[in-house]
């Protein structure tokens, strides 16, 4: 009788089993479906799951009472400029997905029985119809004539619940540089971008027919550019996280190495009342010595203050770059305690840190008591880079854009790479 070799033989079994799995995992399971946080890294007792994804280049995000999601993308799909989205089933993933409307932008908001989108030079609103996830086709426009401009051209917008809506302008230029991005140009003094940019301006939230010229209120000034924009609720008062200018080292070598580039300036969480100036172009934050200082191209030497003084300063300072796109306030009860009327804020993530490691891309937790923060900032949601060290844009898997609060107050993060959306929830477990 042969003699059976045990050890080669369960060895083999082993291979060809190591082999199949391997192979089932690669063909039928991901990251995202295998993880409870479905590839994000989240704070203990929380979990996630993908509601959509390659949606396409997705912005803000707005979610209705009965739990549908719009998302609104920055450059049209083959099919619309707007998606819709449907969970039939309750398990918390997207099983209906509509597209519709061309009218590409950023801001996306729920008001009064209307879906308001945004482009670059308008706000419109679609009017719902009844329960069904596909708002009218025939869109009001409430505010057009925004001045055409290649940078900073998105226009987010918040409502304060009293009549007013209001929108980001975002200044056209990097720091109204006589010669536009220019190494050693000086300012222009003043700045005449000023005037119709960089600032946020208030309307009437129902009126047909505004532009800005004509109907818009200057309601604050020196804003760089605050994609993030909110009105808080709680504390009945707009909020916007702006993005600092860029490039201190290439235009002002001899005054700035590349490691002060990388962290300066400070990207301002602004809270916004009417009158008020936040400095920019003449000024810019330095969150570690938490003052605004003059910038290099109106006189400034890294310690003058000058006109700055005069200027409203941030409730908080971020560091350098992170590219703050959204910000919300959680005002429902499923999270923990801690988070209750503070603030999420999306980092969309730096480009201008070279040759410093890119940072930001994540979604970060603002502790609040009253209109201010009550304590440092911290990460709540990471992973989405999907690579440890990111040295530029083109290396992170997914850049949060987005955030919203659903009506069991489950948190939505959207992001703009391939337009994937995910859904936080808090279990305990």
């Amino acid at each position: 009788m042969k003699k059976i070799r045990i050890f080669p033989l369960i060895f083999l079994l082993l291979t060809v089993y190591t082999g199949c799995t391997k192979a089932f995992d690669n063909g039928n399971n991901d990251k995202d479906s295998n993880s409870k946080t479905a590839g994000l890294e989240l704070p203990p007792g929380f979990e996630a799951v993908v509601v959509a994804e390659n949606l396409g280049s997705g912005r803000h995000l707005a979610i209705r009472d009965n739990g549908d999601v719009y998302l609104q993308l920055r450059q049209s799909h083959d099919k619309g400029s707007t998606v819709a989205m449907r969970d039939t089933d309750g398990d918390g993933s997207a099983d209906e997905i509509k597209y519709f409307a061309d009218l590409p932008g950023t801001g996306i908001r729920i008001h009064n029985g209307y879906l308001y989108t945004s482009t670059r030079t308008t706000i419109q609103r679609f009017k719902f119809q009844g329960d069904q996830l596909l708002p009218e086709q025939n869109p009001e426009t409430i505010v057009e004539g925004f001045p055409k401009q290649n940078q900073h051209a998105a226009k987010p917008f918040t409502f304060d619940g009293n009549g007013n809506m209001y929108v980001t302008v975002g200044g056209p230029s990097n720091a109204c540089m006589e010669q536009t991005r220019t190494k050693g140009s000086p300012g222009q003094d003043p700045c005449p971008q000023l005037e119709r940019h960089a600032g946020i301006w208030r309307f009437n939230d129902t009126n047909p027919g505004q532009t800005q010229l004509d109907d818009g209120y200057r309601y604050a000034t020196g804003i760089r550019h605050a994609v993030a924009l909110r009105w808080n609720p709680g504390a009945d008062k707009l909020y916007a996280v702006q993005h600092g200018r860029d490039q201190l080292h290439q235009f002002f070598p001899d005054m700035y190495s590349t490691q002060d580039n990388a962290k300066l300036p400070a990207e301002e969480f602004l809270l916004v009342e009417d009158g008020s100036n936040f400095g920019w172009p003449y000024c810019y934050y330095n969150q570690m010595k938490e003052k605004k200082l003059l910038a290099p191209e109106y006189g400034g030497d890294r310690q003058k203050v000058g006109r700055c003084a005069e200027m409203d300063d941030p409730i908080m300072g971020f560091p350098g770059h992170y590219a703050p796109n959204d910000v919300l306030f959680y005002t429902t009860e499923q999270f923990p305690e801690k988070y209750r009327n503070g603030a999420f804020i999306a980092f969309h993530g730096s480009w201008n840190r070279a040759p410093e490691e890119q940072e930001g891309y994540n979604v970060v937790f603002v502790p609040f008591e009253g209109e201010k923060p009550s304590g440092d900032w911290e990460v709540f949601a990471d992973g989405f880079a999907g690579v440890e060290e990111i040295q530029s844009p083109g290396d992170a898997e997914y850049r949060p854009t987005g955030l919203a609060v659903g009506p069991n107050g489950s948190l939505y993060v959207s992001e703009s790479t391939s337009g994937k959306i995910w859904k936080i929830m808090y279990t305990g477990e």
